[in-house]
């Protein structure tokens, strides 16, 4: 009997998307909160030990809260390893030329976005009822901004985001629920 190979989903125990974020199969539904970055080099040193007092007031009162970090733009290292093994292989000096100004172009970039980084907060629901949830929900989304913190509870396109960039794909425009579902409405479900 053929073995069935596993879904990304299964593999990292997602069981759908939920009304306040992700239901996973043993560790209950996770909600997120999109922080908006404080650009730390234009701070003073006051400003910054004032916001590392604010998380860790935020991390004292809420325990739970689960940090996440990631680079909210491509890595370009793969292609510029691969533009350097064809200028090195590249007789013709002229086409060596282009392929190393693309290499400083794509490091350019890549320097242009190196800031750009985005912060999430995870906060796995305990059992409760919906409307204890929703109010729970709403207590925690104005301690983290009481804390001085920006941010907003992460919608679905939101998440999906996330975790397509977690996962190497980057995408600008927003993302199907199921593989291909873009392409069944324009192509075989006429409008």
């Amino acid at each position: 009997m053929a073995k069935r190979k596993l879904s990304t989903a299964e593999l990292i125990g997602i069981s759908h998307f939920s009304r306040n974020g992700l239901q996973t199969e043993n560790h209950g539904e996770l909600v997120y909160f999109l922080v908006q970055p404080s650009n730390i080099s234009v701070l003073s040193e006051a400003n910054i030990e004032l916001k590392i007092q604010h998380l860790m007031q935020l991390l004292t009162v809420q325990p739970d809260i689960e940090i996440i970090c990631s680079d909210a733009r491509e890595n370009f290292e793969y292609n510029k390893l691969s533009l350097a093994k064809k200028a090195e292989k590249e007789q013709n000096l002229k086409v060596q030329l282009l392929l190393r100004r693309d290499m400083k172009f794509l490091d350019d970039i890549q320097l242009q976005m190196s800031t750009a980084r985005e912060f999430m907060f995870c906060y796995r629901i305990p059992k409760t009822g919906n409307e204890q949830t929703f109010a729970m929900l709403n207590r925690l989304e104005k301690q983290i901004n009481d804390q001085g913190f920006d941010c907003k509870r992460a919608s679905k396109d939101d998440i999906k985001r996330f975790l397509s960039r977690y996962f190497g794909h980057l995408c600008e425009d927003s993302i199907d629920d199921v593989d291909g579902e873009r392409l069944i409405r324009k192509w075989i479900i006429p409008d």
